[in-house]
């Protein structure tokens, strides 16, 4: 195991004009005062939503954060816990498919209890978990507290989206969505960042724990500023009880899913990755069936039709999984690229795609701005921007390109803002369709479809690389880096066809 496996989960909007609940004073409104006590709908209270908003994305933060700073210090914890390779793999997935597996059952216990207990409480697992990572003694140990982290993480993430949907609307939703995107955009990097200045410091001699131990203090500020500062809400589910047969049937699809997504590559694609999938395809079509059934009978399904079936959702969807899927694809096909064959350092990989980042980051921030006749172009022109800055990057590698210079910068920051232009606009479309007593099950699909983008981009993309760069012959590296620049440019054009199906509907 090597500080180049990159995880392939985190914890992450045309504009469609939908009926909207009255807009909260000081949490949603449209001139972003943030000042008084203020009530919503389902008896939603906030005394100052930018403190409010803050703790919820610090929390967010802190879940993906941690999908990607124990990458670096792989090597440390292996040879301090004498960890075999399959060891360090379990403890770098885990988190990931405990946190995909959980999400939507996540989503639906913030429904029955009140998405900020429930956020408080994920919290809480979380911050604990990572003590006791931090505090681990063998690999096994390790392994069980990042499942049981990532546990923690798929209670409390979906919440976020929850509290931002009940809590804003109209353009200070917007708002709120675009700092969310921009959350989820440096997250990946500063992981990276972040563990390698952690593990070169080796704080009070502690190695790669602290990479762990940075979440207790994080989680205690905010466990004790969470009640003052998060809207209190009645739960909105309750009647409609806990779908335990979907949870079981969503959950085991999902890990037989991910597993393989996780694992395979490293394993060689051996033939019990190909029959976990298949096996999760046959459970989530019974997933299908059985909630289709149960709604019929006027049960409470695990995702209320309305959302899946809310006006532009499924194409929404398709767009999710693209845009993570190119993002994941890009950054682990060009960290492998950047570590093995250029010889950068992980710090030095890490700050390379600081550029993208800010970008992404900034136009989740500022989309709303642009003049609203040009919105229904940003998605399809997103993906479209993407698609160009790809083809672009290919080509500086192509003949075995040191990474310098005017022009690959700008294809680094033309990804990072069409990947922002496709992402932001869309997810902020997505859950203007649904309605606010459905936001605990929009934000659990809506996370839920994030990590499989994650996944599929690293394990399809990455598949492609490496078994290119497995090729004999000089020029082997440059090859399979272009190869998989024009694999990760396509899927960026069907986005942009995506994007404009969109725009037409």
């Amino acid at each position: 195991m090597t500080d180049n496996n990159i995880p392939s989960g985190a914890p992450p909007t045309p504009v469609l004009t939908v009926p909207t609940p009255p807009a909260i004073k000081g949490a949603g409104t449209d001139n972003g005062t943030d000042n008084g006590s203020v009530r919503g709908n389902g008896g939603i209270r906030a005394r100052s939503s930018r403190p409010m908003l803050a703790v919820l994305l610090t929390g967010q933060f802190m879940a993906l954060l941690d999908a990607f700073i124990v990458n670096v210090a792989a090597p440390s914890i292996g040879a301090d816990l004498d960890a075999s390779g399959a060891a360090l793999q379990l403890v770098i997935a885990g988190y990931t498919i405990t946190y995909a597996a959980l999400l939507i059952t996540g989503a639906r216990i913030g429904e029955l209890l009140g998405p900020r207990r429930t956020f408080l409480a994920g919290l809480a697992v979380f911050s604990g978990a990572s003590l006791a990572c931090g505090l681990a003694a063998g690999a096994g140990q390790l392994i069980a507290f990042r499942a049981v982290q990532g546990a923690g993480a798929a209670v409390m993430i979906p919440q976020v989206l929850a509290l931002i949907q009940r809590a804003y609307t109209g353009p200070a939703r917007t708002r709120a969505l675009g700092a969310y995107t921009a959350v989820m955009a440096v997250g990946a990097v500063v992981g990276q960042i972040a563990g390698g200045v952690l593990v070169s410091a080796d704080l009070f001699g502690a190695g790669w724990r602290p990479v762990f131990l940075v979440n207790v203090p994080i989680g205690a500020l905010l466990l004790a500023a969470g009640p003052r500062l998060i809207p209190r809400g009645r739960p909105s589910g309750s009647a409609r009880g806990l779908d335990l047969p979907g949870l079981v049937l969503l959950a085991g699809a999902l890990v037989l899913v991910t597993v393989p997504l996780v694992l395979g590559q490293e394993a060689g694609r051996p033939a019990w990755t190909w029959w976990s999938l298949a096996a999760g395809g046959v459970l989530l079509g019974a997933f299908a069936g059985y909630e289709a059934r149960r709604a019929r009978r006027g049960g409470a399904p695990l995702i209320a039709p309305r959302v899946l079936g809310a006006p532009g959702m499924p194409l929404s969807v398709i767009r999710l999984v693209l845009v993570m899927a190119v993002n994941a694809g890009y950054m682990f096909v060009l960290t492998l690229h950047f570590q093995n064959t250029l010889h950068y350092s992980a710090l030095r990989t890490g700050l390379t795609f600081v550029p993208t980042a800010l970008a992404y980051g900034a136009v989740g921030l500022w989309w709303r701005r642009l003049p609203p006749r040009l919105h229904p172009l940003l998605v399809p022109g997103g993906f479209v921007l993407v698609s160009a800055a790809l083809v672009g990057i290919g080509l500086a590698f192509k003949d075995g390109g040191a990474g310098d210079g005017v022009r690959l910068f700008a294809a680094y920051v033309g990804i990072g803002a069409g990947l922002g232009f496709a992402h932001s606009p869309n997810l902020a479309a997505a859950l203007g369709t649904v309605r606010k007593e459905h936001a605990s099950d929009a934000s659990g699909l809506v996370v839920t479809v994030n990590q499989v983008g994650l996944l599929l981009g690293t394990s399809l993309f990455g598949t492609l690389f490496l078994n290119r760069l497995a090729e004999a012959g000089a020029g082997a590296a440059s090859r399979a880096l272009w190869g998989s620049m024009l694999a990760l440019a396509g899927a960026a054009a069907a986005g942009g066809l995506a994007g404009m199906a969109g725009r037409r509907a």
